[in-house]
């Protein structure tokens, strides 16, 4: 079994795509709009990304900045999305919801992981807000599908969280923490070698790999840089 560590890059179009790949990324988290942390994106803009590369892309699922789910309304919505994106291929998602005493909106998402059967999901950043992250890992154990948490270890990024993570990682295998952990969330190269040294295998990137800023891409060369960093 290979011990490769997995490099996931945010893609916005099918551009940034084909630049990750290039550079070395094993899978693209795909999202719009970064101004609110990253949005579902459209069904014509999945079907652009999934035709220009040929590794795992995962999906968000989210309408609006924040934790919140929103409205019935906004929940139905977003349970539709989900769906078109389902019907036009995708086969890997993205997802999280809070409550409003920051527990985790069961109600939610288990309508979206039910609309995505049989797929792979990754519960996204929301944990960093939960009111207690352990009680959330072992609220969400028995879902189908959940097979990674993307988490900086706190709301501020990885340099708070640090301690966090590896915490969390020599937890490998408990009840609840059996999912990855997809370390993301201001997350530097030189966090790596303690990350990596704890038994941490996954990592996400989406600013640093685009050095001249958002409107500009995705650079090959910086991710190639973060690919070669995991490899040494």
């Amino acid at each position: 079994m290979s011990n490769r560590a997995l490099l996931e890059v945010i893609a916005l179009d099918a551009e940034d795509a084909v630049a990750a790949q290039s550079g070395g990324a094993d899978r693209l988290e795909l999202v719009t709009d970064m101004a609110a942390d990253g949005l579902t994106p459209s069904r014509r803009t999945f079907a652009r990304i999934r035709a220009a590369v040929d590794i795992p892309l995962r999906v968000m699922l989210r309408l609006a900045d924040g934790f919140s789910a929103g409205s019935p309304a906004d929940v139905d919505e977003l349970v539709r999305r989900a769906a078109e994106l389902r019907a036009e291929g995708a086969e890997e998602f993205v997802l999280g919801f809070l409550d409003e005493a920051g527990n985790p909106d069961l109600v939610t998402v288990e309508r979206l992981t039910a609309e995505v059967e049989g797929c792979r999901w990754t519960f996204h950043r929301a944990i960093d807000q939960a009111a207690d992250r352990d009680a959330l890992r072992k609220q969400l154990a028995d879902l189908p599908g959940l097979d990674a948490y993307l988490t900086a270890g706190s709301p501020s990024g990885v340099d708070e969280g640090l301690a966090t993570l590896l915490r969390e990682a020599a937890r490998g295998g408990e009840p609840g923490y059996e999912p990855q952990i997809l370390v993301g969330g201001g997350l530097r190269l030189d966090h790596l070698p303690t990350l990596r040294k704890a038994g941490v295998n996954a990592f996400h990137i989406g600013g640093a790999a685009r050095p001249d800023g958002w409107s500009a891409g995705v650079r090959p060369g910086a991710v190639e840089e973060w690919r070669k960093e995991l490899e040494g």
